[in-house]
């Protein structure tokens, strides 16, 4: 098991340990049964983490890839209801302003966590990311891509 893979069954387990812990195997889904609001998280971290996979380069150190890896964190991103998003189909759309802006914060929040947790991982000893890591940056999960 990595180091940095939480124990499910352990009281600090999150919904954002369970999106890095099941990435790789998910990647290869064409298609996902949404079962509730988990599995929409789930799916959207999933493709949050494929983007940011493709943001890191083979030869990028440690330093270089944490920005880069912010730097998409922090990028203006788009939320269910509005053209961009591509699981318009899936969720549901923000009631009004205040819920959208909510639900802006709160994405913009997992991004950033998600962000930094891969980071210890791509880098996890120092050295060069995990090139089996980066190997899952051309997987779109389900055809998608943020």
């Amino acid at each position: 098991m990595d180091p940095l893979d939480v124990d499910p069954d352990s009281e600090s387990y999150d919904c954002l340990d369970e999106v890095l812990q099941l990435f790789r195997a998910n990647t290869f889904f064409r298609n996902f049964e949404i079962k509730g609001p988990a599995d929409r998280l789930l799916i959207y971290g999933i493709l949050f983490v494929s983007d940011c996979l493709t943001k890191v380069k083979p030869h990028m150190d440690s330093k270089s890839a944490e920005k880069a890896l912010i730097n998409g964190a922090l990028e203006q991103f788009s939320i269910p209801g509005e053209p961009g998003f591509p699981l318009n189909q899936a969720f549901e759309a923000p009631r009004d302003r205040n819920e959208a802006e909510a639900l802006r914060s709160y994405l913009s929040q997992v991004r950033q966590e998600l962000a930094m947790r891969l980071h210890g991982r791509l880098y996890q000893g120092g050295v060069g990311p995990s090139k089996w890591w980066l190997s899952f940056s051309k997987r779109k999960f389900m055809g998608k891509s943020l």
